[in-house]
C-alpha cells in the first residue's frame, strides 16, 4: 500500500473536483468546496481510502500537501472570483513542518489572497490539545484566512470544536439534512444549531441537499447556506450559475410546513426511559437469600437471576411469600437454589425497544408482566436492570399527554400547539395567507342520536376530507378538537378547495344516518327539558380571513378573526363559506 501511495505522489495522480455551495437568501452560488479523487478505478478513487491508506502508511501530511497544492493550483488557473473551501485535518492544519505545513506563501505564489480561501478544518480522529488547534487557528485567521468546521454532528467532539474556535462556518452533516422535512427530530436538531450559529456570528451551511422538500424546510430555518447534488455535483469546472428550477425553489416565498414532533417523539421515546437499576442474584444465592430481600424492601416486586451478565430468570415476590407461607415449604426448600422457582421465560426487552411497541406487547402478553415486571437488556443481550407496569402506564400516559398537545388523538392530526406556532411563522415571514375556521353544524345532536362511537366516525371522515383539500405542500390542516378544524392556505385556488369540500359533504353526509331518519331528511332529538326537536342533516360553516400579516401580531388575533368569521359562517343555513376580506386584526 505504502508503494501505491508513494506512486501516487510522485506522479501527482489526482483530481480536484469542486462542488457549489449556494447563497439560500441571494440565490447564487456562492463558493466551492474543493474535492479530491483518487486513481480511477482503483481502491483509492474515493477521498475516504485514499486518505485513510495515507494514514496507515505515514504518508497523510503529504497526501494532504499534494491535494491542497492541486486544488489551490486549480482555483487560480480558473480565476473564480467566488470562494473555496479547502479542507484540512487538524493534525495538518498544526504541522511545524515547512515542507507540508499550510503556508501563506503557498497561497500568494498562485496569485491568490487568503481572503479568498475557507479553511475547513475536517474531523477524523479525536483532538487531544484543543489548546494548541485553537492558537493555530488563531494565526491563520489573523493572516486572512476564514475558518469553517465541517460535518457538524459527525465528528468526535464537533460541538467543543465549535465552542473552542468560533469558527465564521458550521456545516451542517447530511445525516441531519437528508428526510428531514419527515422528520421532527432532524428538525429540532438543525433548528437548535441554527439558533446556536445566530446568536454566536456564526453561519451555517447545510450538506447533502438532494430534495426540494428538504430545501423548503432548511430555507424556512433561515440556513444560510446549503451544498448538495440539488445544485450540482462535484465536477473539474466550476458552476457559476443555478439551474432555472433551482432558482424558482428558492425564489418560493411560500413557508413549508413543518413535520409533527409529537409523532417523532413517540416513535423515539424508548424502553431505556424506563430502566431501575436493581441488583441482580445468581444461582448461588438461595430461597431463603431471596425471601430475605423482599422482607428488607417492602416496595420490592422481583428479583432478577443472572448468570454472568445474562438474565436467566425473574423471582416474582408474591411467589415467593405465597410458596413460603405454605406448612414446611420453607424448611423444605429455603436453603434450596433460588432457581428452583424462578420464572425461567420472564419477558426481556432490549433498551433500545419504543414504548409503544413494548405497551402493545404487553397488552396481548400474560397480564403477569404488568404485575411482576420485565428485565430489560443492552445490545449485547446483558443486563443493566428492570421495569415495572406501574412506570411503563406512567410513561405511556405521558407520552399520550404530551402527543394530545401536539396531536388530535381522533384523527392524529396537529393540534393546538402546532396550529399556533404554524400561523406564528407565517406571520414573522410576512407571508399573506388565508386562515379557515370549520365547523359542523348539528353536530351534538348527531353525537346525542347515535352515540359517541358514529359521531368519532364523522369526525374522522371529515379529518380526511379537509386533509384532502390541503394537498400543497404549502397548506396547514388542524383538528383543535371536537367538531372543530383549521386549514392554513397558501394556494391561490382556496376557495374553489373550500367550496368543493363543502359539495362533498352534501352529498356523502346522508350516508351517516339511518335509512329512516335519510327520508325525513334529519333527526328528532329531545332536549333536556324532553321536548322533541328536528334536526336536519349535518353541514358545515367555514369562516374565512384573509391575514395580511402587518396587520396581525400573533396567532391570538388570528384566531380571534376567525372565529367572528364562523359565527358569521353558521348565521347562513347549511353549508357555508363565510370570507371576511378586511385585512385587520
Amino acid at each position: 500500500m505504502k508503494t501505491e501511495i508513494a506512486s501516487i505522489l510522485q506522479q501527482r495522480n489526482l483530481t480536484a473536483l469542486f462542488q457549489p455551495i449556494i447563497d439560500m437568501h441571494r440565490g447564487n452560488v456562492f463558493g466551492h468546496e474543493a474535492l479530491i479523487r483518487g486513481p480511477v478505478e482503483t481502491d483509492l478513487h474515493s477521498p475516504i481510502a485514499l486518505l485513510e491508506a495515507a494514514h496507515l502508511v505515514g504518508l497523510t501530511p503529504q497526501t494532504e500537501f499534494l491535494c491542497r497544492e492541486i486544488v489551490l493550483t486549480e482555483y487560480a488557473a480558473a480565476k473564480n472570483p467566488k470562494k473555496l473551501f479547502v479542507n484540512i485535518s487538524p493534525y495538518c492544519l498544526q504541522l511545524n513542518d515547512s515542507a507540508f505545513e499550510f503556508q501563506l506563501s503557498n497561497v500568494e505564489n498562485l496569485g491568490l489572497k487568503p481572503t479568498d480561501i475557507v479553511i475547513e478544518i475536517t474531523e477524523g480522529s479525536s483532538i487531544k490539545d484543543f489548546d494548541l488547534l485553537k492558537d493555530c487557528v488563531n494565526k491563520y485567521r489573523e493572516l486572512g484566512f476564514e475558518i469553517a468546521l465541517d460535518d457538524l454532528g459527525e465528528g468526535f467532539s464537533s460541538l467543543r470544536l465549535w465552542s473552542e474556535i468560533a469558527p465564521d462556518y458550521v456545516k451542517i452533516d447530511k445525516h441531519f439534512i437528508h428526510n428531514i422535512h419527515n422528520d421532527a427530530v432532524k428538525l429540532e436538531f438543525v433548528r437548535a444549531i441554527q439558533k446556536i450559529a445566530s446568536e454566536s456570528g456564526c453561519l451555517t451551511i447545510a450538506e447533502g441537499v438532494e430534495a426540494s422538500d428538504e430545501l423548503a424546510v432548511i430555507k424556512d430555518l433561515k440556513i444560510n447556506y446549503a451544498q448538495g447534488y440539488l445544485f450540482g455535483r462535484p465536477l473539474p469546472q466550476f458552476q457559476k450559475k443555478l439551474a432555472n428550477d433551482v432558482k424558482i425553489l428558492l425564489n418560493k416565498s411560500a413557508i413549508s410546513v413543518f413535520p409533527e414532533f409529537s409523532v417523532a417523539t413517540g416513535k423515539q421515546a424508548t424502553v431505556a426511559n424506563l430502566v431501575t437499576y436493581q441488583s441482580a442474584v445468581n444461582a448461588t444465592f438461595t430461597n431463603d437469600d431471596v425471601y430475605q430481600l423482599f422482607e428488607q424492601d417492602a416496595k420490592l416486586s422481583s428479583v432478577p437471576v443472572i448468570d454472568g451478565q445474562t438474565a436467566i430468570g425473574l423471582i416474582s415476590r408474591y411467589d415467593t411469600i405465597d410458596r413460603f407461607a405454605r406448612p414446611y415449604q420453607r424448611e423444605l426448600h429455603g436453603k434450596k437454589s433460588c432457581t428452583q422457582y424462578m420464572d425461567k421465560t420472564p419477558l426481556i426487552v432490549k433498551k433500545s425497544m419504543t414504548i409503544n411497541a413494548l405497551s402493545e406487547l404487553i397488552v396481548n402478553a400474560d397480564p403477569q408482566y404488568l404485575i411482576n415486571g420485565f428485565i430489560i437488556v443492552n445490545e449485547a443481550d446483558e443486563y443493566i436492570g428492570t421495569g415495572n407496569g406501574h412506570t411503563l402506564l406512567r410513561e405511556v400516559t405521558n407520552l399520550q399527554i404530551h402527543a394530545a398537545r401536539y396531536a388530535n388523538p381522533l384523527t392524529l392530526l396537529p393540534g393546538n400547539v402546532s396550529i399556533n406556532a404554524h400561523i406564528d411563522r407565517l406571520l414573522e415571514n410576512a407571508k399573506p395567507f388565508v386562515a379557515c375556521y370549520c365547523d359542523l353544524d348539528n353536530f351534538k345532536p348527531f353525537n346525542d342520536a347515535y352515540g359517541y362511537r358514529r359521531g368519532d366516525e364523522l369526525i374522522q371522515f371529515i379529518g380526511h376530507l379537509l386533509s384532502t383539500v390541503a394537498i400543497s405542500e404549502h397548506d396547514f390542516i388542524g383538528h383543535i378538537g371536537g367538531d372543530d378544524f383549521i386549514l392554513l392556505f397558501q394556494s391561490e385556488n382556496w376557495e374553489l378547495l373550500c367550496k368543493n369540500a363543502l359539495d362533498t359533504i352534501t352529498k356523502v353526509i346522508p350516508d351517516f344516518y339511518d335509512s329512516k331518519d335519510v327520508k325525513l331528511g334529519g333527526i328528532h332529538v329531545e332536549d333536556r327539558l324532553g321536548n322533541k326537536n328536528f334536526f336536519p342533516f349535518g353541514s358545515m360553516s367555514i369562516g374565512a380571513v384573509n391575514v395580511i400579516p402587518e396587520h396581525f401580531s400573533s396567532h391570538h388575533e388570528v384566531a380571534g378573526a376567525m372565529s367572528r368569521a364562523k359565527k358569521e359562517a353558521k348565521k347562513v343555513p347549511g353549508n357555508s363559506l363565510f370570507i371576511d376580506r378586511r385585512q385587520v386584526a
